[in-house]
């Protein structure tokens, strides 16, 4: 009976995590590749490539033999009796409407818009027959990147609620953290390309299982509207369908861009909602330590750069540790931030006894003064950022004796990637939660 079970489940993860699933989905939303050849006909060159066309030279680096990882191995059981099946899809999509003569499509050909993060590549040409679905999940995907994090947290703090943007990113922090060290762990690339069309290869040779952006596009908006559906009044059906379109059209992008199979959205999906059914009703007690108590600074610094030292050294480097560092080093500054805000009796929380709080009546002045904030801001958070980013790696490789003439291979040392991430990052955060509230002030915006 459990054998059964398990055989079944199996065969459920074997289907789901095909990539001839991903590439059905993006012909059907009007995804074109310009496949020319199959991979096997490429080349010697291509034996050092991975299933999805990314150097799988960052496991090698340590000595791992690609068969003997534990998440490659669990990942060739579950394909292992749907290769010919796999083959047949890549064949099927080399040799029709997406193959060669693709290309010469008179809508044109298109590139995905970032380059890799590891190697630089630029990714490979594609034919998009419908513009709507690609902006919207374009969108979609921005969503989990740098960019919009530095504009929704800021957001929030500054415009709408400083408690529930401290304690998002508490949560957007822990979830990252957890999903990118489970990828490390688990090693499962990319899906294969052919049959599936690399629209974005930015993160294209980072581990794939869970999705972060499902996991974080899942996270953030349930955790915002827990947050607030007590706290200020508003429909309830209203906050719960953004939350939903929100987590969809994150989890959905993931697919459409081909950096991820069905499975590992869904896992991601599932893992966060675990993450949050166990982090979000310990947030307040959380919070209240981080404000009060006489430990919370060297416990918040010694516990982010601690799990931020776990994180380099699940595996070799890459960008996916950076981002962990990114996200601890944040909330740490926000934390410190939060509190010395909380010390001088600034940005102070309002009494519990007007929850809940009512929605203000949006005007002119009201808006235009929400805009000046978050433009004056985020400019000002975008100039530290830059000049942190020149000081922080020559710092960095004078302190810990690494040559800083090559700047990416000066980065691929964990001491000088983690103190890059931490002096630019945890600056950032600390300058949008105190110094840029007291920049509003003298600028007449508070």
């Amino acid at each position: 009976m459990a054998s059964d079970a398990l055989h079944k489940f199996v065969c459920l993860c074997r289907y789901l995590q095909d990539p001839c699933h991903v590439a059905r989905f993006q012909q059907l939303c009007g995804v074109r590749g310009t496949f020319s050849k199959k991979p096997t006909e490429v080349g010697e060159s291509d034996e050092k490539l991975g299933v999805n066309g990314a150097c799988v030279g960052q496991c090698q680096a340590s000595g791992d033999s690609a068969h003997g990882l534990p998440g490659q191995r669990l990942r060739k059981s579950l394909n292992a009796a749907g290769n010919a099946e796999e083959d047949e899809c890549s064949d099927a999509f080399l040799n029709g409407p997406s193959g060669g003569d693709a290309e010469r499509d008179s809508k044109g050909t298109v590139k995905p818009l970032r380059r890799n993060s590891l190697t630089g590549d630029v990714g490979q040409e594609f034919i998009i027959e419908n513009k709507f679905l690609f902006y919207l999940f374009t969108i979609g995907t921005e969503l989990g990147n740098e960019m919009f994090f530095i504009v929704f947290f800021p957001f929030l703090m500054w415009n709408v609620d400083p408690y529930v943007s401290r304690q998002l990113i508490v949560v957007w922090a822990w979830v990252l953290f957890l999903g990118q060290s489970t990828k490390d762990l688990v090693r499962w690339t990319r899906p294969a390309s052919p049959p599936v069309v690399k629209v974005e290869v930015f993160y294209n040779t980072e581990y794939s299982m869970p999705s972060t952006h499902a996991m974080s596009g899942t996270a953030l908006p349930f955790s915002l509207f827990l947050l607030t559906c007590s706290r200020w009044q508003y429909p309830f059906m209203f906050g719960l369908s953004i939350a939903v379109f929100w987590s969809v059209l994150v989890c959905v992008s993931r697919i459409y861009m081909g950096m991820h199979s069905v499975l590992e959205v869904i896992t991601g999906f599932l893992y966060s909602v675990l993450i949050l059914a166990v982090l979000q009703p310990m947030l307040h007690d959380i919070d209240t330590f981080y404000l009060t108590h006489s430990y919370a600074p060297l416990v918040v610094l010694l516990v982010h750069v601690g799990f931020s030292l776990v994180a380099f050294s699940l595996d070799s480097w890459s960008t996916s540790r950076g981002d962990t560092a990114q996200a601890l080093a944040t909330a740490a500054g926000a934390a410190l931030a939060c509190r010395l805000n909380h010390q001088l009796g600034l940005q102070p929380d309002p009494d519990r006894k007007t929850l809940p709080l009512t929605l203000p009546l949006i005007d002119g002045a009201l808006l235009t003064r929400s805009i000046m904030r978050l433009l004056v801001g985020v400019a000002v958070l975008l100039a530290v950022r830059a000049a942190m980013k020149v000081v922080a790696i020559p710092l960095a490789c004078k302190i810990f004796g690494v040559p800083s003439d090559d700047v990416r291979k000066a980065r691929q040392h964990a001491q000088v990637e983690l103190a890059y991430r931490f002096m630019v990052y945890g600056t950032v955060a600390y300058c949008c939660a105190f110094l840029v509230p007291l920049f509003f002030g003298f600028l007449g915006l508070s």
